[in-house]
């Protein structure tokens, strides 16, 4: 068995690291704690966003540009769909009881969120106007500056065996 500890970082590019640093570090209160400059002119820049993780960026001056829709969310909830071997959104977790502050200080900063707290759910359309038991996850959805949709989540409730419950799907016709 392989064993490993978590995610160590997960590598993003951005458009312009001194955007992205801003945001990172003024907006988000992540840390910035390694930089590097690559032998082809690109940088590597490291934020710590808690518990052992971190986020990293790549900006390389002839990077290809964004494809929204494609390798990104073109706006959520509406439009969220991204191709095969994309990152759809990345999600920091927090306790349910920073969420309220963490959406006041991005308010506050100008970022633009989704018109409400998501409480996920097992409803057919996914998440409650309202908080309820059967709740498992309060978030906000926003994006970065580089069109990154990001999301605080927050974990309302452990998970057991009745939470699997759905077979995988499959191209294969059944």
């Amino acid at each position: 068995m392989i064993k490993t500890k978590g995610i160590n970082h997960i590598a993003l590019v951005c458009r312009d690291m001194k955007e992205t640093m801003h945001f990172y570090t003024e907006v988000l209160k992540m840390p910035l704690f390694k930089t590097v400059q690559l032998p082809d002119g690109g940088q590597h820049f490291f934020f710590d966003c808690g518990g052992g993780n971190s986020v990293a960026f790549f900006w390389w001056e002839d990077a290809p540009p964004a494809a929204p829709g494609i390798a990104s969310v073109k706006k959520f909830p509406y439009d969220a769909k991204t191709a095969v071997g994309s990152m759809n959104h990345l999600a920091f977790d927090m306790e349910e009881d920073e969420l309220e502050a963490a959406i006041e200080r991005l308010q506050d900063a100008g970022v633009e969120l989704t018109p409400a707290v998501f409480n996920h759910d097992d409803s057919p359309q996914g998440y409650s106007e309202d908080m309820h038991d059967g709740v498992f996850v309060r978030s906000v959805y926003f994006t970065d500056p580089n069109g990154i949709m990001l999301e605080f989540a927050a974990t309302t409730k452990e998970f057991g065996p009745q939470d699997v419950a759905h077979e995988p799907a499959t191209m294969e016709a059944g």
